[in-house]
């Protein structure tokens, strides 16, 4: 990993992927970003990310989708995967969990609390 880690952010509400990519590179996150599952799972092919942070709400591929293509992959089994959605039941949180997410945030979130967990996963990592 370099000393910037990437992160992917994948969210189809524009604002919300435009403000969060934009929030995470001034915490010094190297930052590309999907709007689509499709496009997430292309992209982390190419880019290689250290950590996803995950939408789950998006049409066409959802979220708990993305997570298990790239929890079924060897090659990308191991990646940190924040979960970050609007769906606020227990059942989706543990169904989350459940399969591999690292961390499930709901919205409305603090920017903070994201970044404060994410720093813990590469903190967790590097320990």
């Amino acid at each position: 990993m370099s000393d910037t880690p990437k992160i992917l952010v994948v969210d189809d509400d524009e604002h919300i992927l435009r403000s969060l990519s934009q929030y995470l590179e001034l915490e010094d996150f190297n930052v590309v970003s999907a709007s689509s599952g499709p496009e997430a799972l292309a992209l982390f092919a190419q880019e290689k990310p250290d950590l996803l942070v995950l939408d789950v709400m998006m049409p066409g591929m959802d979220g708990f989708q993305v997570l298990e293509t790239l929890r079924k992959d060897p090659e990308t089994a191991g990646v940190p995967v924040l979960m970050l959605t609007a769906r606020d039941q227990h059942n989706d949180i543990l169904k989350g969990y459940q399969m591999g997410a690292t961390s499930y945030l709901v919205k409305p979130f603090n920017l903070d609390e994201l970044v404060e967990a994410i720093r813990e996963v590469f903190a967790s990592k590097s320990s």
